[in-house]
């Protein structure tokens, strides 16, 4: 996958040195990943991953670090949270897991949160409750959002627009609201095979790709 143009508030990330990429990562960008189980360090609390986050790019004593962890946890709806700070990954339950992540992730309050598939390792009742709470926040703190998932209508319910990839290349971008209107045959192709309880069907449509999307 190639870029022309990649810039974050003017700054062209393909030449960016280090120290400018570091000042950058975490601190200014956060990024979710999709599973907790692998994400978190197994052999350090909640509290002390979160707690480390904030000291790496806001400084302070470990003690106002611990602190903010548990703030932080607070925010993102965990209940008992000094509790949860002093549980190992291995302790709680995939939420919960995921939303000590988001936790760590805003910890350097961030302008903008990548979240990549966050909801995949959960199940149907949590993945809605972690979902709204990302909505919540970016609108509380005022952030920027990009949710990559291969869920359709996920995507067009919490974001404005749409960037759909094939094989690492931009094949179609619309607005959310109008996702139905999709032309290239690979979203036409992913929307056809959801199932739906308005209109069933005995098969969903198997997709047929075609060499050509790889050159757009």
């Amino acid at each position: 996958m190639e870029a022309d143009k990649l810039s974050f508030d003017g700054i062209d990330l393909r030449s960016a040195d280090e120290k400018t990429l570091r000042r950058i990562r975490g601190k200014r960008v956060g990024f979710i990943l999709q599973d907790p189980k692998y994400s978190l360090n197994p052999v350090m609390t909640i509290g002390q991953q979160i707690a480390e986050a904030w000291r790496e790019h806001k400084g302070g004593s470990h003690r106002a670090a611990l602190a903010a962890a548990t703030d932080l946890l607070e925010q993102v709806r965990i209940r008992e949270p000094q509790q949860v700070a002093a549980r190992y990954p291995h302790e709680v339950s995939g939420g919960m897991g995921q939303r000590a992540m988001i936790a760590m992730m805003l910890a350097p309050d961030p302008e903008l949160l990548i979240a990549d598939e966050p909801t995949s390792a959960l199940d149907a009742t949590v993945q809605a409750d972690i979902l709204k709470l990302i909505d919540d926040l970016v609108s509380q703190r005022g952030m920027g959002l990009i949710l990559i998932s291969h869920d359709l209508p996920l995507v067009s319910h919490f974001c404005d627009r749409v960037a759909v990839m094939y094989a690492g290349r931009v094949v179609e971008m619309l607005a959310a609201k109008d996702l139905q209107l999709a032309q290239h045959p690979y979203t036409r192709g992913m929307l056809a095979c959801l199932p739906s309880l308005k209109h069933p069907r005995e098969r969903l449509p198997v997709m047929k790709r075609d060499e050509a999307w790889r050159n757009g």
